[in-house]
C-alpha cells in the first residue's frame, strides 16, 4: 500500500518541478540584457567601425540546476528498479549519478547560444575583438559602433 501511494506523489512532485522550471521568463526580443554586476557601474565608451564579423557558438553554463534536477529524476526513477529493498537503493544511487550527469549536459546544451565575434577598428587606431550574443545588434561590416566596457566585460553597439 505504501509503494502504491509513493508513486503518484513522486510523479506529482516531478511534474511540478518541471512545470516551474519551464516558466522562466525570456527577455523581449531586441532588448539588451545586462549582467547584474554591470548595472550602476561607470563604463567607458570608444568609437570605431566594424572591421570583421565571425559567427561563433557561446558555450552553455552549468549552474547546478540541471544536475540537481537530473539527480532527482534519476534517483526517483532508479528507486523503482528491482524487487528488493537493496535493488531499489542501488537503482536509486545509480539513477542519481547518471541523472546528474545527463542533467548537467542537458543544461549546458540548452543554455548554449549563437554569438558573433566582432572585430572593431577604433578611431584611435587600436583594435578590439568582442564576442557577444548574435541577437544584441544586427551589425554589419563598416557599421559605426561604440565599444562599451567596464574593464572586465564589453559589448559592441550602434
Amino acid at each position: 500500500m505504501v509503494n502504491a501511494m509513493r508513486r503518484p506523489a513522486s510523479i506529482a512532485v516531478l511534474s511540478l518541478s518541471l512545470l516551474v522550471g519551464a516558466c522562466a521568463p525570456l527577455p523581449p526580443e531586441g532588448v539588451p540584457v545586462y549582467a547584474p554586476m554591470q548595472a550602476n557601474r561607470p563604463q567607458s565608451v570608444e568609437l570605431g567601425y566594424v572591421e570583421q564579423l565571425r559567427p561563433v557558438r557561446i558555450g552553455g553554463s552549468r549552474s547546478g540546476a540541471g544536475a540537481a534536477t537530473g539527480a532527482f529524476v534519476g534517483g526517483v526513477g532508479g528507486s523503482f528498479v528491482g524487487g528488493s529493498w537493496e535493488a531499489n537503493v542501488i537503482g536509486m544511487l545509480v539513477g542519481t549519478i547518471i541523472g546528474a550527469m545527463a542533467g548537467a549536459a542537458v543544461e549546458e546544451g540548452a543554455t548554449a547560444r549563437d554569438g558573433v565575434e566582432v572585430s572593431v577598428r577604433l578611431d584611435n587606431g587600436g583594435r578590439v575583438v568582442v564576442v557577444q550574443d548574435a541577437s544584441i545588434d544586427a551589425l554589419k561590416t563598416g557599421d559605426r559602433v561604440r565599444v562599451v566596457s567596464d574593464g572586465m566585460m564589453a559589448r559592441v553597439a550602434r
